[in-house]
């Protein structure tokens, strides 16, 4: 098995940003509010005609160039998103063919907002197994187009963005050293579309009722993310053979302030090693994680030996963390 790890990280976001100050005068709720009860000030929401693939693409092009890649040195591509411009083909495909990656292996992925650490999970498998060369990992969610701007309960969470990794060989000691994967479908209900599928096609019935926008219990699934974002985390560093005093930066899904304190304080990692991005993004998805990622990057956060950790939840419902020793040479080579 090769030591193998991401090599480099990109991001795209809309230009367009929603202040709760805008979602003040479209619903009935108050900055105040928003804000003591998430964290979330702003959002980036997408224009008419910019679809998941066209943020994708944004987002692994950088990628590709901060990884010092060509697009034919691609042979796999993994999309996790749960709002892809068409239900078929895959998105995935679409950036194939963007990008001009040579006959990759390409697919969607649909794990909700722990998209991103599912697809790095089986794109690590695939590169150091020796199947795969170098994978093009995305997360991209475009979440204003399956938001209820009527429901003030979740239509001041969502925004729009993407974030992409290219995943290649490391040095031995370096990359991702273990990853952690769940789910619990009996949860299904908490976090979900009604209508759309092929349980609940949509009719001029299912529409008028509204059923083909997010619908989420929000306390159960508050319960349930503070109780995994600390059991997930625990998991992978323990497959690791690490502590969470030798975590250098915790990268948790970006959902809501609340749940990143409450999982912080359970594992005791201070805020100085917390990457948070909601106050500007707000939940993005399957991109949250990737997008802070590239973000604290940017920032220089992260240097050559540190030790990460990645974790998220989503619908499904599912959970996913990552743990890595970045390798900075192969990343800016």
């Amino acid at each position: 098995m090769k030591s193998t790890g991401i090599l480099g990280v990109g991001h795209a976001v809309p230009e367009r940003k929603l202040t709760n100050a805008d979602l003040e005068k479209m619903v009935d709720t108050s900055d105040e509010w928003i804000t003591t009860r998430t964290g979330i000030k702003e959002r980036r929401i997408a224009d008419p005609g910019i679809a998941a693939s066209d943020l994708a693409a944004a987002a692994a092009q950088e990628a590709l160039e901060r990884a010092r890649m060509s697009p034919s040195e691609i042979d796999l591509i993994i999309v996790a998103t749960v709002t892809g411009d068409y239900v078929f083909p895959s998105t995935a495909c679409l950036v194939q063919d963007r990008l001009g990656i040579p006959n990759a292996a390409a697919y969607d992925l649909a794990a909700g907002c722990s998209g991103f650490v599912y697809a790095l999970d089986q794109a690590w498998h695939g590169v150091r197994s020796g199947a795969y060369g170098a994978a093009l990992v995305i997360g991209v969610d475009v979440l204003s187009r399956i938001t209820d701007w009527q429901d003030r309960s979740t239509c001041v969470l969502f925004g729009d963005g993407a974030g992409a990794v290219v995943v290649g060989p490391v040095r031995d000691g370096f990359g991702v050293l273990a990853t952690y994967l769940g789910s619990d479908g009996s949860g299904a209900s908490k976090l979900y579309i009604p209508a759309g599928g092929s349980r609940q096609p949509l009719t001029p019935e299912t529409l008028t009722a509204r059923e083909q926008y997010i619908r989420m219990c929000g306390n159960d699934v508050f319960k349930f993310a503070v109780r995994v974002m600390e059991d997930a985390t625990l998991e992978v560093l323990r497959r690791a053979g690490l502590t969470s005093g030798d975590v250098n930066l915790f990268v948790p899904h970006q959902a809501n302030i609340r749940i990143i304190d409450a999982a912080a304080r359970r594992l005791g990692i201070d805020w100085d090693r917390i990457v948070v991005n909601v106050d500007r993004y707000g939940n993005t998805s399957a991109a949250s994680i990737p997008l802070a990622l590239s973000e604290a990057l940017q920032a220089g956060r992260i240097k050559a030996g540190d030790y990460i950790v990645c974790v998220g939840f989503g619908a499904g419902l599912t959970w996913g963390a990552a743990a890595m020793r970045w390798d900075g040479r192969e990343a800016y080579r």
